[in-house]
């Protein structure tokens, strides 16, 4: 129900903008569109997955796991379009796994491969989740941007998105109604801050910078939420997790050294 909020209404946002612009969307190539479509599922299910974790795990490493995603960029355009890979990238994948490893088992509480904490490590799990469809979602875009204006591509990959959790939601018999208002305004902000400005930003780069820069500049987001969860939630870091984050930052920023925008065969 979040995920469907924070995309519904900035998709009410940006239809409007796009309409007072003169836009339609029989502008959009049908190629263009099919990718467009493809790329919203992938945003949905990406918002399931990492704001589900939240529930389950710490904000620190839910969203060190889930900005994961370069990595498995590389390994998908390696193995579904036969690209090359540097050394610097299979270095990362390597360092991405250990750390991995290293914040499921400081968040689970394995000892002696005795799991503790079942429910920490299934939000570990579903922020990796989040980061392979956030790297679905990074492809699309980086195909589809390379000829289609911004304000087209977000109008319709947000709004396919917010549709397609609508009707999850309705499926899945999810209320839309008679949670708190403060609630109600955290969605608005979500809408508002992180998907208009924030994805927007991110899929504008997509044709202007190479994907490497991109991802590098993610690197923000884990650092500046594991401070705001410590001064608003009191979540500390333990050491396995602190190991963990430290060999995914090192993962990401190895493997992004020599990274190039994904291009991906017509």
């Amino acid at each position: 129900m979040i995920a469907a909020y924070r995309l519904g209404v900035a998709s009410v946002i940006l239809f409007i903008i796009f309409k007072l612009k003169g836009h339609s969307l029989k502008e959009v190539p049908k190629k263009d569109l099919l990718f467009s479509l493809v790329g919203g599922l992938f945003l949905a299910f990406h918002f399931i997955a990492w704001i589900t974790s939240l529930k389950y795990t710490s904000v620190a490493s839910s969203v060190v796991l889930v900005t994961t995603n370069p990595i498995f960029v590389g390994l998908f355009s390696y193995f579904l379009f036969k690209e090359k890979q540097e050394i610097e990238l299979v270095i990362g994948i390597v360092l991405c796994l250990l750390g991995s490893i290293m914040i499921v088992s400081g968040d689970s509480g394995i000892h002696e491969l005795t799991l503790y904490n079942k429910k920490v490590m299934a939000g570990d799990v579903l922020a990796l989740i989040g980061a392979i469809m956030a790297s679905g979602y990074l492809i699309v875009g980086s195909k589809v941007r390379e000829k289609l204006d911004i304000l087209p591509y977000v109008t319709v990959v947000f709004t396919s998105s917010a549709i397609f959790l609508l009707v999850i939601s309705v499926v899945m018999k999810i209320p839309f109604t008679g949670y708190r208002s403060t609630s109600y305004l955290y969605m608005v902000l979500l809408a508002l801050i992180p998907q208009l400005i924030g994805h927007t930003s991110i899929n504008w780069a997509l044709k202007n910078l190479k994907t490497s820069l991109i991802a590098i500049s993610i690197l923000g987001e884990p650092v500046g939420a594991t401070i705001l969860a410590y001064i608003f939630f009191k979540e500390s870091v333990g050491p396995l997790q602190f190991i963990g984050m430290s060999l995914i930052f090192a993962a990401i920023i190895t493997a992004s050294r020599k990274g190039k925008k994904l291009k991906i065969p017509a």
